[in-house]
């Protein structure tokens, strides 16, 4: 029997479509409009196609848009995300990345600015806000995201820490080619990518989420389908209605909150819920491959 969607599933995947367009957009515009311009590379599989797009034209004559080889990396690398990742996360993520191809081939390179340093700010704040909402949505913008995805849920480091130690390759390279002044310029747009995506997106925090609920079992059920996380039941009254009910207590990441609050609308529309902020957890806390490997034994 096939399962209605709700009018919040097709909300949620309007604002999904929605942040894959402004993703895409962003950093067409922080490629074209400030960093290819002034010879500062962008992060990851972006900042890689720009090198070898100048390598090829600068040493061979071969003119490549940045954007055509921006998809071409993008299709191996969507292969280990749909394994590793997820089918709904790599397929939204793919989208973008040929959006962003398209865009960066359909926008003219046009400096709006030819300091250098504001084009390196500038390119690293657009980006950053563009790769921070896609992730906050549940996908990425394709490339070393993906990668940076795979990592951060293995081993729960920050998402903004891993694309910036992954990226060193093409500070050095930006140096060696261009001189050193651009290795530093593109090393500040790393930077300011980083901390703009872990300012938006912050999945290596933990938070606690009290659920308080008519509906525990359908509730649990539900979570389940979505997350494996261990959950304390509370016997709990009401202090004017008198109603017992039940608060669900259990720690999450960041990452998992939105697939938390599509579980509680899913099961429990009426649910109240609080996210509180979690300094630290002892005790046993499950990875997403640990996760990913009890789900697969169902």
């Amino acid at each position: 029997m096939t399962q209605l969607k709700t009018p919040n599933f097709w909300i949620e995947q309007a604002k999904k479509i929605f942040f894959v367009f402004f993703a895409a957009i962003t950093n067409a515009i922080a490629l074209n409009n400030f960093l290819i311009p002034s010879n500062i590379y962008a992060a990851g599989i972006n900042g890689v196609s720009q090198l070898i797009s100048g390598i090829l034209d600068g040493s061979l004559g071969i003119i490549i848009d940045t954007g055509v080889l921006i998809l071409v990396f993008n299709i191996p690398i969507a292969l280990l995300g749909w394994f590793k990742v997820g089918r709904n996360f790599t397929l939204y993520s793919f989208m973008t990345s040929v959006l962003i191809s398209f865009f960066a081939i359909l926008l003219p390179i046009n400096p709006l600015t030819n300091d250098p340093l504001m084009n390196a700010l500038f390119g690293g704040i657009i980006s950053g806000a563009g790769i921070g909402f896609a992730l906050k949505f549940g996908f990425s913008t394709g490339g070393m995201d993906i990668i940076s995805m795979v990592l951060a849920k293995t081993t729960g480091r920050s998402i903004g820490t891993l694309i910036f130690s992954m990226n060193l390759l093409i500070v050095s390279s930006a140096g060696l080619l261009y001189g050193w002044e651009y290795a530093l310029y593109t090393l500040v747009s790393i930077y300011v990518m980083t901390k703009m995506i872990d300012t938006i997106h912050t999945s290596h925090q933990k938070v606690t989420a009290m659920i308080v609920t008519n509906e525990p079992d359908a509730l649990v059920k539900k979570i389940h389908e979505k997350l494996i996380r261990g959950i304390t039941i509370i016997p709990a009254k009401g202090a004017y209605s008198k109603t017992d009910r039940s608060v669900l207590m259990m720690v999450i990441t960041r990452y998992e909150m939105y697939e938390l609050e599509q579980a509680v609308r899913e099961a429990d529309a009426s649910a109240f819920v609080n996210f509180m902020e979690t300094n630290k957890v002892l005790g046993e806390f499950w990875s997403f491959d640990r996760q990913k490997e009890s789900q697969l034994k169902r």
